[in-house]
């Protein structure tokens, strides 16, 4: 069991399942409630696979411990239970896999990451960790300066839009970004550039831009 023979495995279910925007919002969400500011802590350490408290319940991992480690788990099962890599290590590994699957770049991945024993070490709380879809700038930046991102790494960061889409029975916004939502390329960037669009509220409420003629969404 090697690298290559995981690195196979994500490549293949990519291919087969077009899984790969919501593999790489694993790996982000699981990292992503790292902070230095008020809030501190948090760590890439798998605690969405328990969902009895902690980061497995938060409304905005909606659809990760379900759908997305559903779709692992044929891997997690041969290569986590085998103890060959962990299963922080397996999401950082399938988002990086499934980012050159979809077009983008080879992103070297380090490992080390230990997994959570139980929910009890997720972060306290989603509130000034994860970004809101429906607020604005001055809210991403007090969400990720803690984490120490400019400006510029906020927008580079946003750029990942280009894949996948909103699912409106988890975040009620509802719709993809980009027209090819499973290629890895700066669409997301141009198509906002070069696209008119209008104001509409989802059946959830939620307010959202759409491209009539493409069916695509900004927020």
């Amino acid at each position: 069991m090697s690298l290559d023979d995981i690195k196979a495995d994500i490549k293949a279910l990519v291919a087969e399942k077009s899984c790969g925007p919501i593999l790489i919002r694993l790996s982000w969400h699981d990292a992503g409630v790292y902070s230095t500011g008020k809030l501190t802590g948090g760590c890439p350490n798998a605690a969405m696979r328990f969902t009895d408290a902690g980061e497995g319940t938060f409304g905005a991992n909606a659809g990760l411990p379900t759908v997305a480690l559903d779709l692992l788990k044929p891997i997690t099962d041969k290569y986590v239970a085998a103890g060959t890599i962990s299963n922080a290590d397996l999401w950082t590994l399938a988002a990086n896999v499934a980012i050159e699957s979809m077009g983008g770049p080879a992103i070297p991945t380090r490992f080390g990451r230990t997994d959570a024993a139980s929910s009890a070490e997720s972060v306290e709380s989603q509130v000034g960790r994860l970004p809101d879809g429906d607020k604005g700038t001055d809210h991403l930046r007090e969400i990720f300066h803690p984490k120490g991102f400019t400006d510029v790494d906020i927008v580079a960061l946003s750029g990942a839009h280009t894949v996948g889409k909103c699912h409106a029975d988890r975040s009620g916004f509802d719709g993809k970004w980009t027209e090819d939502h499973l290629t890895f390329s700066n669409s997301y960037f141009t198509e906002m550039l070069a696209k008119e669009y209008a104001d509409e509220t989802t059946a959830q409420g939620c307010p959202q831009k759409a491209h009539k003629a493409t069916g695509t969404i900004m927020l």
